[in-house]
């Protein structure tokens, strides 16, 4: 068994214009002073990281992770949530969607298309040259508007949808595998990618490509009324990266999973701060344990309720407490005897 690492951050939801979360140097001295011993980073703001640079610059990358390092944190991984999403659009989105590109292919959505695949590239091979071997992003939809069979979908629109979400992927994940890299998909409504079988289904279009794993995030999992501890046994070999996030479901007799288009204050299904809502995080962080899971405890803060703030420094100690130091030796030891091939034969009869 392995000790997860962490307590680690996802900078995405503080990073702004405002000291100290406007520069790489501030941000991660404060990351550390939260309690973080690691950080995640939103490889698409510029206020932060350059993204072009950490692809062709090794010396970038080196003077980057030095910067954290003197304040106290380790880079854990790049994340390209907004551009993986950007890889796959259904058109009913390309307006909401637009903003997450670069202004120059805004309103044209094959060069935006491209200039996605290319920015997750880059994030790889940034990757690679910080040393790191796991990669977060989204996957992008095209079927999402048809996740309701209602009207009735016809014969072959979702295999269709996940035949082209497969071929515009296996060039990524082709460069992925040179670079060492797991491209881990945060499993998440409103993506193809949002439970087990949908990523199932991309899988096998991608030929079980090794470097297609999984962001698993168990807040996802609460809002959909999916077995979250289940699904960690399920797929504990393509799980390379954890979002430490919580979530509540309280439906009530006007909303359930849909939650009638209500803000998420509002809605049956929220998202909390650490120990606010009703993941049970012993039971996820042993399984975890217990899975030989390497890799991070990443906070992901998403809460409607609880400052920002409040809710990342909190999130620090849960993690810490939660880390299971695992043991080396097994806790009735005491009472083994010897290793004694003729005893054992004895003691069976044989």
């Amino acid at each position: 068994m392995k000790t997860i690492k962490g307590p680690a951050l996802f900078l995405a939801q503080f990073a702004g214009d405002a000291a100290p979360f406007n520069s790489w140097d501030s941000i991660t001295r404060w990351a550390a002073d939260c309690g973080y011993k690691g950080v995640q980073v939103p490889s698409w703001d510029g206020r932060l990281i350059d993204l072009a640079k950490a692809a062709a610059s090794k010396d970038y990358c080196d003077e980057f992770k030095g910067i954290a390092a003197a304040n106290g944190v380790e880079v854990t991984e790049l994340s390209t949530h907004l551009q993986g999403q950007l890889v796959a659009v259904h058109p009913a989105y390309d307006e909401a969607f637009d903003g997450f590109a670069d202004p120059s292919v805004r309103g044209n959505p094959k060069a935006r298309q491209d200039w996605a695949v290319e920015q997750v590239k880059k994030a790889l091979t940034a990757s690679r040259n910080m040393g790191i071997d796991a990669h977060a992003t989204f996957s992008g939809a095209l079927a999402w508007p048809f996740v309701y069979p209602w009207p009735q979908r016809p014969a072959g629109l979702v295999e269709a949808a996940f035949d082209e979400l497969a071929k515009r992927w296996r060039p990524i994940l082709d460069h992925a595998e040179e670079c060492g890299v797991d491209v881990c998909y945060e499993i998440h409504p409103g993506e193809d990618l949002h439970d087990g079988d949908s990523y199932e289904m991309f899988l096998e279009r991608t030929g079980n490509h090794a470097r297609a794993c999984m962001l698993y995030d168990p807040s996802h999992y609460v809002l959909q009324c999916l077995d979250y501890l289940d699904n960690i046994d399920i797929y504990k070999d393509r799980i390379r990266m954890f979002h430490v996030k919580d979530a509540e479901f309280n439906p009530t007799g006007r909303k359930g999973v849909y939650g009638g288009y209500q803000g998420w204050t509002n809605r049956a299904g929220r998202f909390r701060s650490l120990g606010d809502g009703q993941v049970d995080f012993g039971a996820v962080f042993s399984k975890m344990a217990a899975n030989d899971f390497a890799g991070w405890a990443v906070v992901e803060w998403e809460c409607c309720l609880k400052h920002p703030e409040d809710g990342a420094r909190e999130g620090a100690e849960f993690v810490k407490s939660h880390i299971i130091r695992v043991t080396e030796k097994a806790f009735d030891d005491f009472a083994g005897g010897a290793a004694d091939d003729a005893a054992n034969r004895r003691m069976l009869g044989i």
